[in-house]
């Protein structure tokens, strides 16, 4: 870390260039960038500073590295696993002026996006061109552009559109040199050379600030059915998802939630499920199209679950509460203290194996623990909520990843490495794989002050 000799001199120039009011050293006014939703990973900044320009963005990095400053890039702050939160008095760099959406180009079926305009605002942008865009997630009114190219998110719909990196087709940001590149044609078959906007996407702000995403929209469908199944357990909602994800074209959603889970949700609602509220497993799945999708999806159900107890809603606010049972898990959880959160990925064979064998570890090794599990059952990502364990127990981590390696799966889904799991990476990739990710992080972020600790260990 620099001493402070070095971040008063950063600021000096970081209020000439952004203005001194967009310079935050008030306690009070920066104490909301120094810890994330989870309330388990938290810190201290030395400022925060608010840019609006990839100029001004470009000049703060290259002061930054000028004073060895270290600077943490931030956008709506709804990671995770501490990726954007200031440890050790480091400057946090603040995206969220860069809330600027251009035209979208209908022919084009593109849109370009400041780094921090939210979901929920490019989804409407996009809705009111009769276009759409083919992420979401809960914290739509929160999560920032730039976050999610950097966290490369994935949300409800990767099963129908896949993650953030399919979307992106064009990147402007600074590198850790202070050097702006920026690609923002759109172009979708564009082979000169490396991809640069793609090794940005998922780098956790690690080798570069994004300011702006050049995005690719998807047609709006606007007949959305939904349905909410009563199942005897994660292994039969997973073979149920795979039918219809097969079976029916128009599916892009399916999301399983444990039983148990559930019943915790139930409880912290006040109100018992729609079906069958002793059901081992839940499966909730959405299918939307140019025609309405309910005659197929339906079909599909009735040859596949015909016997499965079961709500169907087509009008939006009917929709709206069946999903209610979904998103209501995260808050569920932190009404019950803080939680520890794990998104990995499993192979789809070995999710519900999965899902028995860390609810039966997490009992065992913590017998007064509440455990929730849900997810994205289309992609194989399980969200594991684990409430009464202290938050620094990395005993938990061990068991729940430990667990995801040994059965082939993926550490990190959705929200990256952060802190939380960087003592991981080496046993989810290769020694081989981590090396050539030092490699680029030397050559793009020479000095290491981008969001250091993060990613690699």
């Amino acid at each position: 870390m620099a001493d402070d000799a070095a971040v008063s001199e950063f600021l000096a120039v970081a209020r000439a260039t952004v203005g001194g009011s967009e310079v935050l050293t008030d306690p009070d006014l920066i104490a909301g960038y120094s810890v994330d939703w989870t309330r388990r990973w938290r810190g201290a900044a030395a400022a925060v500073v608010r840019p609006t320009t990839t100029e001004q963005v470009a000049a703060l990095v290259a002061a930054a590295r000028a004073q060895g400053v270290a600077l943490v890039p931030q956008g709506g702050n709804t990671g995770l696993v501490g990726g954007a939160v200031p440890r050790a008095g480091e400057v946090v760099l603040s995206l969220r002026r860069f809330d600027d959406l251009g035209p979208v180009d209908v022919l084009a079926g593109q849109v370009t996006a400041g780094a921090g305009v939210t979901l929920a605002a490019l989804q409407a942008h996009a809705a009111a061109s009769g276009l759409a865009f083919g992420i979401d997630t809960g914290a739509r009114d929160s999560a920032t552009i730039g976050g999610m190219v950097a966290t490369n998110a994935g949300g409800v719909h990767v099963v129908r559109y896949g993650p953030m990196r399919s979307q992106v087709v064009g990147l402007e940001a600074v590198l850790g040199t202070g050097e702006a590149v920026s690609r923002l044609g759109g172009l979708v078959k564009d082979n000169t050379g490396y991809d640069l906007a793609q090794l940005l996407c998922g780098s956790e702000g690690t080798l570069g600030v994004v300011t702006r995403a050049r995005l690719r929209l998807v047609a709006d469908e606007p007949h959305v059915v939904a349905g909410l199944l009563a199942l005897g357990g994660v292994a039969e909602a997973v073979a149920l998802a795979a039918a219809l994800r097969n079976d029916v074209p128009e599916v892009r959603a399916l999301e399983v939630m444990e039983g148990d889970s559930m019943r915790v949700v139930a409880a912290h609602l006040g109100a018992p499920p729609p079906v069958a509220p002793d059901a081992g497993a839940f499966l909730l799945v959405e299918a939307a199209g140019h025609a309405d999708p309910t005659p197929a999806l339906g079909a599909a159900i009735e040859r596949h679950a015909g016997r499965a107890d079961a709500a169907v809603a087509v009008e939006r606010a009917d929709r709206e509460r069946l999903w209610r049972w979904r998103e209501a898990h995260p808050e569920a959880a932190a009404a019950l203290g803080v939680v520890l959160k794990f998104d990995v990925t499993l192979p789809t064979a070995a999710m519900a194996g999965f899902c028995a064998a860390v609810s039966e570890r997490l009992g065992a090794g913590w017998p007064g623990a509440t455990t929730l599990l849900y997810g994205h059952v289309g992609d194989g990502n399980i969200h594991v909520n684990v409430v009464g364990p202290h938050p620094d127990d990395e005993a938990v981590d061990d068991v729940v990843l430990g667990l995801v390696v040994d059965l082939g799966g993926s550490i990190s889904a959705e929200h990256g490495i952060g802190v939380a799991k960087r003592e991981w990476l080496a046993r989810d990739r290769s020694a081989a794989e981590v090396t050539a990710m030092r490699a680029i992080k030397r050559a793009l972020d020479p000095d290491g002050i981008l969001n250091p600790g993060v990613l690699l260990p």
